[in-house]
């Protein structure tokens, strides 16, 4: 990526990766992603915010090398994930007078995952600030956002908040500034619900925290930059509140036929009661968009066959992925079938014990599902909406 001006003596000289299609080994990247790195050149210092995936250290030196920067003396690790601090290693090779700027916790980090050595690393706490001249940079200490050690670096003079993964979005786009705030919006969601799903209560707390700060322009690590604040600011507002919407979600996985059966007698259902819903076939949906929706769901149904004496992996799978990302739904229900036995249903309950949502009694049958069945699924319709309507759940 070529070196632009964000403002005067701030610039972007971050990396795009066109390509990326997973992160973590588990999240879709269908949009690739960027790697965000910022140079801020004051009247007496020049500090750089984030080094970078390691896979991309030539590129990312090269862009330094086009800026104006003729030496630099700090560099700001906000994050140690090392999709921010991958080429920290050649980094201070280079610029050997360089001091490393991070948090207690963020230190610790980059020295066992880095090998950092503690010579090169100064800590900061919270509200602290470091003069680069005429510029000042303010560390905010957030953690769990969505790492113990995270920080935000705020630039006083010129209003910009360095926000790490806080307002991120995982897409590569030739523009700095979002241009598209509609296409934003779903890319930012999705970010949002397989990052920062599991920490609402923090992102409640930091977005109450930032009321005080005049900002105007967001430079979070992936993603466009933007200019119009208030706009992300509603969105996480809306995603981390506990405000659920009439929307049932139902993944599944279906061996013989008798399962999906079920789910399609269930989603018919379902609709005829005036209820969203959408199920997902687990052969064949992306995770990145399940979870979104489980960041709105009032209700999650998980479906399976037994396999053996349990749940089917992708069933087993889904009921992980919610547990640790601990969605707003407040229900939970389980229907499929089995052939001669098994502990699918106590199972998933186990796997899904950290959800704060009341159990709806499943719909677990011996077969393909026969009029009794279905009308047990009316049942349960009858009681999801039952229990929308009792929770105001419009």
């Amino acid at each position: 990526m070529t070196v632009r001006t964000i403002k005067e003596n701030i610039y972007s000289v971050g990396v795009t990766d066109w390509d990326r299609q997973i992160f973590d080994e588990m999240l879709p990247l269908p949009d690739g992603t960027s790697y965000n790195s910022y140079l801020i050149t004051g009247s007496e210092k020049t500090a750089l915010i984030d080094a970078v995936d390691s896979d991309f250290e030539e590129e990312f030196i090269t862009n330094l090398a086009k800026s104006d920067a003729t030496a630099i003396d700090y560099i700001i690790v906000n994050h140690a994930e090392q999709d921010h601090s991958g080429a920290l290693g050649i980094f201070i090779e280079l610029f050997p007078q360089a001091k490393i700027i991070t948090s207690e916790k963020g230190k610790e980090l980059l020295k066992s995952m880095l090998g950092i050595p503690d010579f090169r690393m100064q800590t900061v706490s919270d509200m602290e600030e470091l003069s680069l001249g005429d510029k000042t940079l303010r560390f905010r200490i957030t953690p769990w956002v969505h790492w113990p050690d995270t920080m935000m670096t705020y630039l006083k003079e010129d209003k910009i908040l360095f926000s790490c993964d806080f307002f991120g979005a995982h897409y590569a786009t030739s523009s700095l500034f979002i241009d598209d705030y509609h296409l934003h919006y779903i890319l930012s969601k999705r970010y949002f619900a397989e990052i920062m799903m599991p920490f609402r209560k923090k992102v409640s707390e930091y977005l109450d925290m930032l009321k005080e700060y005049d900002i105007d322009i967001v430079a979070p690590s992936h993603g466009p930059l933007c200019n119009s604040p208030e706009i992300l600011f509603d969105q996480y507002r809306e995603w981390s509140s506990d405000d659920v919407k009439n929307r049932v979600i139902i993944p599944y996985v279906s061996m013989h036929g008798s399962t999906k059966k079920m789910v399609l007698y269930l989603t018919d259902a379902l609709i005829r009661r005036g209820i969203e819903v959408r199920p997902y076939d687990l052969g064949r949906a992306d995770s990145g968009a399940i979870a979104m929706d489980l960041l709105d769901a009032a209700t999650i149904v998980i479906a399976t066959p037994t396999v053996l004496f349990g749940p089917h992996p992708k069933a087993a799978n889904i009921a992980f992925i919610a547990n640790i990302l601990k969605p707003k739904a407040k229900f939970v229900s389980i229907i499929g079938s089995y052939g001669w036995g098994g502990k699918t249903v106590t199972d998933l309950q186990a796997m899904t014990a950290k959800l704060d949502a009341e159990v709806i009694e499943p719909v677990y049958i011996k077969g393909t599902p026969a009029e009794d069945n279905f009308l047990a699924l009316d049942s349960l319709a009858d009681e999801i909406l039952k229990k929308h309507k009792e929770k105001n759940i419009a």
